[in-house]
């Protein structure tokens, strides 16, 4: 595949101007696809406010709308994106039309765009090579005359030069190594001016007026307040020239150090690092070594606000990585106005959670109901004499044959009722205790902690749902009995009376003992299969249906599997009336002996696999129905590091743009505000008459 403009090198000989390259390129845009030209003239059409002989115009201000990034997470200033209007107007006369705007969007689907609209924007008389002088001159246009000066004439830049008629220029590919190392040396050169005393060190006030020219754009205004600090690294008060190339280091490779930190910090068991777990992941991370000790401890000084020796959360580097961090005081003092209205919030998101957790826990329920069914029938007493069902599928048909498809869902309506406090219950005082012992800034919380937040979510519920469960097993066991002894099926109310209030807790104990290990079990394993095995958060990912259905409904196996058999066997006798000929049960202790003894240790585990069947869908639409349904408007969620890496990505022609912004910012950070305020003498605007 041909490249879209031929590459000019120092030595070569250019027989048509760069224009006349451009004008070719416009030729060869009837190759491009047919969509992506709609969608550019789509975009063209909605920002061309200017009409001049029947034709559509870009100009500054509209080209501004079309080309630059939507939302972008950087620091530069929409207005500084009219730098790259020049390189579009190509025709030096105020307004981009249609044919310019596609020829632009053309280029910016380069993969070098962003060096190459930079090559063209210093590239004035459009030769194809970049003449000392138009470099000198596009430079000083661009800089203020109070800016640190530079010296063109320095061997350096003489390096790059190659000559061609006499005269030395750069060809395209030595101006990108140039931009490149420019930085760097204007660091040097910059170091050096202001060195006056030659003794190596500079004045806190001269190392910020340095970095303010070349990255001021990369900093947050926490850190340049903060950029005088750096003298306390050592003693003097003063700033060496290593700490200065350290500090330019940092930010010259700040895409690598975010990935580093954040990283090392979802590896960290309490989700903080220090110096040296960055080095070492450091170390892992690439082949050679990455940063030098002093870099690690300016990335910790500015993180940890000068206290470089504690450990961090990712949180605490948001002021580095964020170049539009702002410090959170106006929140804050939003937050302490009203204890009132904290009381009220607090109490509308209880509210919430019984509503939401309600319509979760009916979900599950309905869906699985009659599996639990099967379950229950297959696991209550047998009559000496008499097998009632010889396994789950004998008992489906069995069901389905005396009391037809109704049969699985008898006693649904005791359970959709009681499922609404029960979930309510579980997930908000998971939630509630989570949230307590939870780092804020990490969001991390020890495994124990996790432990005691399900088995105390799971003990809670006992409370409230133990006399719904013992109503919704003796309304599920009528319909075989009414088949088999023909007693007529009783109603909810006329069990409630039967066992009194008492009665209503018969078999709390079992319940104690399969809720609160269950809970302890489902929720650390449910927690950490999104974060561990899913990557929840990791760079802003958030689970989509299946994992987040596939996380729930594995973490109900080994929490059904592992606690529930044999305590919801008992528990399930002990709440069944017992009838003539069955076993009758003293207690938790009594029934497990009998069962031993009469049945045999195979059956503490009847039903066990389809009670695993069961409680994973459940558990699995439950969680899922209250991950989508447990999000409002005051939701408080751990504090979150928005950056370009985790940023929806925009279009790649916006990135390119923005790119090929950068490298000319990085020249100096004033390079587009000060272009944007008035017309250079090397590109006179023609007046819209003229156009």
């Amino acid at each position: 595949m041909l490249p879209l403009l031929p590459t000019v090198h120092c030595d070569t000989q250019v027989n048509s101007s760069f224009a006349g390259s451009a004008l070719k390129t416009v030729r060869n845009v009837v190759a491009t696809p047919e969509s992506e030209l709609k969608r550019w003239r789509r975009v063209f059409d909605a920002n061309a406010k200017v009409v001049v002989n029947g034709e559509k115009y870009l100009d500054p201000e509209n080209f501004v709308n079309a080309i630059a990034p939507r939302g972008d997470l950087s620091k530069i200033g929409r207005a500084q994106f009219a730098i790259l209007f020049r390189v579009a107007d190509t025709s030096k006369r105020g307004l981009v039309s249609w044919d310019d705007f596609t020829v632009f969007e053309t280029i910016l689907k380069r993969p070098d765009a962003d060096y190459w609209i930079a090559f063209q924007y210093f590239d004035v008389d459009n030769s194809g090579t970049i003449s000392l002088d138009e470099f000198k001159n596009v430079f000083t246009a661009n800089v203020s005359s109070s800016a640190i000066p530079f010296d063109f004439d320095c061997d350096w830049v003489k390096l790059y030069l190659g000559k061609k008629n006499g005269t030395r220029v750069l060809g395209y590919n030595e101006f990108t190594q140039l931009m490149k190392g420019l930085q760097g040396e204007r660091v040097r050169q910059a170091f050096q001016y202001l060195d006056t005393d030659q003794d190596g060190f500079i004045k806190p006030d001269q190392f910020k007026q340095i970095i303010l020219e070349i990255a001021g754009h990369k900093l947050s205004d926490a850190v340049v307040e903060r950029l005088p600090t750096l003298c306390t690294l050592t003693p003097g008060g003063r700033i060496s020239y290593s700490e200065v190339v350290a500090f330019h280091n940092v930010f010259r490779e700040m895409d690598m150090v975010e990935r580093i930190i954040r990283e090392a910090t979802a590896k960290s068991k309490d989700g903080r690092i220090d110096q040296s777990d960055f080095l070492n992941h450091a170390s892992i991370s690439s082949r050679y070594s990455l940063f030098t000790p002093m870099e690690a401890s300016i990335i910790f000084h500015f993180a940890g606000r000068g206290s470089a020796e504690r450990r961090l959360a990712l949180v605490d580097f948001a002021q580095l990585l964020d170049p539009r961090w702002k410090a959170p005081h106006e929140e804050t003092e939003v937050k302490s106005v009203s204890t009132g209205m904290s009381f009220l919030n607090g109490f509308l998101q209880s509210a919430y959670n019984f509503v939401q957790g309600g319509f979760a826990g009916a979900f599950g329920a309905t869906i699985v109901y009659p599996i639990d069914m099967g379950v229950m029938q297959n696991q209550r007493s047998t009559v000496v004499g008499q097998m009632l069902y010889k396994n789950s599928l004998d008992c489906a048909r069995k069901i389905f044959r005396n009391e037809g498809f109704a049969g699985f869902y008898r006693g649904l309506g005791p359970q959709l009722i009681g499922v609404a406090p029960e979930k309510a219950i579980k997930l908000t005082v998971n939630d509630l205790v989570r949230g307590r012992a939870m780092d804020p800034e990490t969001g991390r919380i020890k495994l124990i902690w996790e432990l005691v937040a399900g088995g105390t979510a799971g003990g809670c519920q006992v409370v409230f749902t133990n006399p719904l469960e013992i109503v919704k097993i003796r309304l599920q066991v009528q319909g075989e009995t009414a088949r088999v002894e023909g007693a007529a099926p009783k109603g909810a109310v006329h069990i409630v009376r039967q066992l009194g209030v008492l009665g209503l807790y018969r078999g709390a104990s079992a319940c104690l003992l399969r809720d609160i290990p269950f809970s302890a079990i489902y929720f650390p394993v449910y927690s950490h299969l999104k974060k561990d095995v899913f990557h929840e958060g990791y760079n802003g990912k958030q689970l989509g249906f299946l994992e987040t259905l596939s996380a729930a409904a594995i973490a109900g196996m080994p929490a059904a599997y592992l606690t529930t058999p044999a305590a919801d066997v008992v528990k399930t006798r002990l709440q069944v009336e017992a009838r003539k000929g069955q076993s009758h049960y003293k207690g938790l202790t009594d029934a497990f002996v009998k069962i031993y003894h009469e049945e045999g240790f195979k059956a503490l585990f009847k039903g066990g696999p389809a009670r695993v069947v069961r409680s994973s869908p459940q558990f699995g639409f439950t969680l899922l129905a209250y991950e989508y349904l447990h999000k409002y408007p005051w939701e408080e969620k751990p504090p979150q590091v928005q950056t370009a890496l985790t940023s929806r990505q925009d279009d790649i022609s916006r990135i390119r743009a923005r790119n090929a912004l950068k490298i000319l910012l990085d020249v100096h950070g004033d390079f587009g505000r000060r272009a944007a305020k008035f017309t250079p003498p090397f590109a006179p605007a023609v007046s819209e008459k003229q156009a």
